[in-house]
């Protein structure tokens, strides 16, 4: 690679958009992919998304908040995650509205309409705002160009949604803003990845094709060479080179943005369960909660063996449960009410009569308490909780952001919180995490029910372990954790397995010219152009 990508100070490195054909097409996979490849060339490299609409998000160690996938990525980089990597975050609270996260802050609530161009005073105003983002967003892009070789940006959606365009910031309009590159990536298990290539390319303008300099196709099953004669068709049709075809690949794990799928869970839906080290596995039922968040959380639990992780809607699908989760929301008094009304609340309520265990993690841990008072996220006012644990909830109107550590079950543990709601504990018999005085930090306990704030603390080799120790002792099962499952071990394999799709299967000369050199010249024009 020449001195462009691997200049130290000051030059500007080398940046690579990484759009799809469609949400979900593999973009997160490819850049993640791609960061960890380039850093073990010794590449100093960095992953950035303008703007990520999504459930699951991490929190920095300045105390910023940021899309998960974007923390994975930054894994897959071997780099600390910082605010500069996600500037812009909208966390959904309905099919209509989003939570804005500004450089990793809250800065308000916003309706999809207002948020891409609506036309009340109020809205129009914000929609105004939004299109000063961009300059944001290219700032931040600049300054970890500035201080890496390589930049990996991920788009979002399709590039080609037309109707989103004049504002976009986050698929070409960021491209041609700070002139880079972009790759395009197709789902080929869906079928259709060919014309959704050429009408991809063919739906954006000319300035915008013109930074269009590949294709790469994902979730390939079968003998390449039968794609062959595909790709020779598109590239005379389109001009532009196919840059690799990546394999389909089971149990490829990573933090995903949202959808119901769990990194390190090809132990859930895609593989099998590893045997269980003891006699007994243990199952786990994780209620799918409207609004879902960080369901992250459990992906500690699914990566050990004899550990059956499943995600349920119906009573009696608690039924053979040995623990049953409720995880983080972004609608808690929203939740609530569906657990009642799906008959879910009798059926945990059930549990806890009879000691079977039940974790609640954030809005789970809201959700089990007595009362929650919120004026802000639902506005519903105060309503009865659950009941399960001597706990009232008042939502604030700041958010806590922060990562803590403490000690649980004799074990240290560290964790990242998220929330709006304020926990006052007034009972219990014993606090869920304690700092190393005993003295409580988090959460609570009673009987089989328990309760914490803290996203990540599954994650916690020793303490995991010895919370399914208790777990299986309180449920009666004859499971024994395996004493070598190392979470963050587990977490570098998957990476190194996704950096491995791109060395093995990818044109990387090619992609390290693109970072070096920036957009090829004389990329032709695809018609009709957008229109």
């Amino acid at each position: 690679m020449n001195g462009r990508l691997k200049a130290a100070g000051g030059a500007v490195g080398g940046g690579l958009l990484v759009a799809g054909t469609t949400s979900d097409a593999g973009k997160s996979v490819v850049t993640a992919g791609i960061c960890r490849w380039l850093v073990r060339q010794g590449v100093r490299v960095a992953p950035f998304k303008a703007q990520n609409m999504s459930l699951n998000s991490f929190v920095t160690r300045e105390g910023a908040e940021i899309g998960r996938a974007q923390a994975m990525q930054a894994a897959a980089a071997r780099v600390e995650p910082t605010a500069l990597m996600n500037p812009v975050l909208l966390k959904p609270g309905s099919d209509r509205s989003s939570q804005v996260v500004l450089l990793g802050k809250p800065v308000g609530e916003l309706s999809a309409r207002g948020y891409f161009g609506g036309t009340s005073q109020g809205e129009a105003q914000y929609a105004g705002r939004r299109e000063q983002l961009l300059g944001t967003v290219t700032d931040c892009l600049q300054e970890l160009r500035r201080t890496h070789d390589a930049v990996i940006c991920e788009g979002a959606g399709s590039p080609a949604e037309i109707n989103l365009r004049r504002t976009d910031i986050v698929n070409m309009g960021l491209a041609r803003a700070a002139r880079i590159p972009a790759v395009v990536v197709g789902d080929i298990d869906r079928g259709g990845v060919f014309a959704s290539f050429f009408g991809t390319t063919a739906l954006l303008s000319k300035e915008d094709q013109a930074l269009v300099a590949g294709y790469m196709v994902n979730k390939f099953r079968g003998d390449v060479t039968l794609l062959e004669p595909g790709l020779e068709m598109l590239r005379g049709l389109t001009g532009r080179q196919t840059l690799g075809v990546l394999p389909f690949a089971h149990g490829l794990g990573i933090d995903e943005e949202d959808g119901l799928r769990v990194s390190l869970r090809g132990a859930v839906r895609e593989s099998v369960v590893a045997p269980p080290h003891g006699a007994d596995v243990l199952r786990v039922a994780v209620c799918a909660v409207p609004l879902m968040s960080n369901f992250t959380d459990v992906d500690a639990l699914a990566a050990e063996p004899g550990v059956v992780v499943r995600f349920v809607d119906r009573p009696e699908e608690l039924a053979d449960a040995d623990l049953v989760v409720l995880p983080g929301t972004r609608g808690t008094v929203r939740a609530l009410a569906w657990l009642r009304e799906r008959g879910l609340a009798d059926a945990i309520a059930r549990r806890a009569a009879e000691g079977r265990p039940v974790l609640g993690i954030c809005g789970g841990f809201q959700m089990l308490g007595e009362r929650i008072e919120d004026e802000v996220e639902s506005k519903a006012g105060v309503v009865d909780g659950l009941g399960l644990l001597p706990v009232r909830v008042r939502f604030a109107a700041e958010k806590t952001l922060a990562r803590p550590a403490g000690e649980a079950l004799g074990e240290p543990v560290e964790g990242y919180e998220i929330h709006h709601g304020v926990a006052e504990v007034t009972g219990g018999e014993e606090a869920f995490i304690s700092d190393d005085q005993g003295r409580s930090l988090d959460g609570c306990r009673a009987g089989s029910v328990w309760g914490t704030h803290w996203h990540g603390s599954l994650e916690s080799d020793g303490f995991r372990r010895a919370f399914l120790r208790r777990v299986a002792a309180d449920a009666g099962r004859a499971f024994v954790p395996a004493p070598d499952t190392r979470f963050g071990v587990l977490r570098e394999e998957q990476l190194d397995r996704l950096g491995d799709l791109i060395e093995e299967h990818a044109d990387t000369a090619a992609l390290l010219r693109l970072l070096e050199e920036g957009v090829p010249e004389g990329l032709p024009f695809v018609p009709p152009g957008a229109p």
